[in-house]
């Protein structure tokens, strides 16, 4: 029976509009999302070719993971970590931000937006099933990277200790463990990424802007947090504590700065996404 006071027909059920697994394939079947996951495939091979035709004369760095570089070659464990950190700092934000930014944007870029609301689906519906799959790729793309280079690293190089600079060799058995919880708190800080391009997503029909805007905001939080001067105030900035995962390394490892961060990072996440929310839900969609 018709609901003629809603205007809803019988068998009307939001929670099964736009289902999940429908909208993974969405994604699934567009190129970036393709070329994106395969990046982070190659990038361990790569490196690892790129370690073959290393001489062993040119310094690879110094500084306080300057030894951990010329460690890579000394086991899986360590090849993992250093693939982990080159990506770190750009690479990966990129790919939360090209998954996070790009999904509602791209609908209003493309003009499908309004028809994807006129199914009907509910608004915050969609937007949590976009936000779900969104990081459901992020996450993918993550252990794409740190399962590759894992896979490759011991293949070539060996079941071996754990190895840094601040701390003795730890067992592989705790070593891979240690290397779950940098990849555990690396997903977290990554949230602040997803939040603020999702919320530049809902903002904006540019899918460039709403990706390079986070992307660019993130670098600006980085140079900002390196400017001594600003004292008590770096700690507010969402990347004061994005490289905390070293204390995993130390012996005893150490967790404070991991909890500062961990919490900093759910709470900017939680706020730029209940931003998003309350945009996206008032916004004239028009596109």
């Amino acid at each position: 029976m018709t609901d003629l006071r809603a205007g809803a027909a019988a068998n009307y059920r939001a929670a099964r509009t736009l289902p999940i697994r429908a909208e993974w394939r969405r994604q699934w079947s567009r190129a970036r999302t393709r070329w994106a996951l395969g990046l982070m495939f190659l990038l361990p091979l790569i490196i690892l070719v790129a370690f073959q035709f290393d001489n062993g004369g040119d310094d690879n760095g110094g500084g306080e993971f300057g030894s951990l570089i010329d460690m890579a070659t000394s086991g899986g464990l360590n090849f993992t970590l250093f693939c982990l950190y080159v990506s770190a700092t750009f690479l990966l934000v990129v790919a939360v931000a090209l998954f996070c930014g790009d999904t509602v944007a791209s609908e209003a870029q493309w003009g499908s937006l309004r028809y994807l609301l006129a199914v009907p689906v509910p608004r915050a519906r969609l937007v949590a099933v976009k936000l779900i799959v969104a990081l459901g790729y992020s996450g993918l793309a993550l252990l794409t990277l740190a399962g590759t280079a894992l896979a490759v690293g011991t293949a070539r190089y060996g079941w071996e200790p754990l190895r840094s600079t601040v701390a003795n060799e730890i067992a592989p058995g705790p070593g891979l463990v240690r290397l779950l919880g940098i990849l555990g708190y690396l997903a977290v800080v990554l949230l602040v990424v997803a939040g603020l391009a999702f919320l530049l997503s809902v903002s904006t029909d540019a899918p460039l802007g709403a990706v390079g805007g986070a992307v660019l905001l993130w670098i600006l939080s980085s140079i900002l947090d390196q400017i001594t001067a600003l004292g008590a105030v770096r700690n507010l900035l969402p990347t004061h504590y994005s490289t905390a995962w070293l204390g995993l390394l130390s012996t005893p490892a150490q967790y404070d700065d991991i909890v500062k961060g961990a919490i900093s990072a759910v709470v900017y996440a939680t706020l730029f996404w209940s931003l998003a929310f309350w945009r996206f839900t008032r916004k004239d969609v028009t596109s």
